[in-house]
């Protein structure tokens, strides 16, 4: 008996064929021979498809969330207190440039 690897598919490829089962353009089995995976696993990623594809308009239009990570005015102060310390190591070390 021979053991066949395991292909792992990405997200992406497992959505394309889970599209191509909702079009219904083919049949799950020329799906699944297409892609070489099981005709089970076609109907279990179309099934999550269908599931979940109305959480895709869930999300609220409205302002983005700002990450105060970004603030420019923290960035600069994080920025001039690196210098000063990179002066101060010069200045110990006898580093002059």
């Amino acid at each position: 008996m021979s053991e066949k690897k395991r292909t792992l598919m990405t997200s992406t490829q497992k959505a394309k064929v889970a599209l191509e089962a909702v079009k219904g353009s083919k049949t799950v089995n020329e799906i699944a021979q297409e892609y070489s995976v099981h005709p089970t696993q076609v109907g279990l990623w179309k099934k999550a498809l269908l599931e979940n594809a109305s959480q895709l308009f869930d999300v609220k239009r409205g302002p983005k969330v700002i990450d105060p990570q970004s603030n420019p005015e923290r960035l600069y102060a994080k920025i001039g207190r690196l210098n000063m310390e990179l002066e101060w190591l010069k200045k110990k070390s006898g580093i002059s440039l």
